[in-house]
């Protein structure tokens, strides 16, 4: 009926890094917003956490990659590096399952920094709303360095 009670959704950095805009992601899949809009963040930390409240509903199989739903159904991915699912699991310690409820700051996934990068592989980390058509607004925060689990990089209006 009214939307007086729906509150903003805030997305917070699931990595340590710099934020960038979406556009400045060398990978035509997420700089053309072809998976979804939202945020990357070209990393420095070794520990992903969750972005916001939800349910994990997808861990890629290689551990590169999850989903996490909103109760008011949002569906967030985070795909930390590009191309990193050619490592087919290597330097991914998926820490959670599949239908665990998290709240935003739980680790997911410990990642193995020297070995990706010494395949020459980016670790930048897009953070996709997938159906971002849910949402009035979404507000990337650019050109800021984050604390993973502390600093907010996306602000989203229902």
């Amino acid at each position: 009926m009214f939307n007086f009670f729906k509150k903003p959704l805030t997305i917070i950095a699931p990595i340590s890094g710099r934020t960038i805009d979406l556009s400045e992601v060398p990978d035509p899949v997420f700089a053309e917003k072809m998976a979804g809009d939202g945020i990357a963040i070209n990393s420095t930390g070794d520990i992903v956490v969750a972005p916001c409240d939800g349910t994990i509903s997808l861990i890629m199989d290689s551990g590169h990659a999850f989903a996490i739903t909103t109760s008011n159904g949002i569906e967030l991915l985070v795909h930390v590096g590009l191309e990193t699912v050619s490592l087919n699991g290597e330097g991914f310690e998926v820490l959670k399952s599949v239908n665990t409820k998290v709240t935003a700051g739980t680790p997911i996934l410990k990642i193995d920094r020297k070995l990706i990068e010494s395949k020459g592989l980016s670790l930048i980390t897009p953070v996709i709303i997938v159906n971002h058509d849910k949402l009035k607004s979404l507000s990337p925060i650019i050109g800021k360095q984050v604390s993973g689990g502390k600093d907010v990089v996306l602000k989203c209006s229902l």
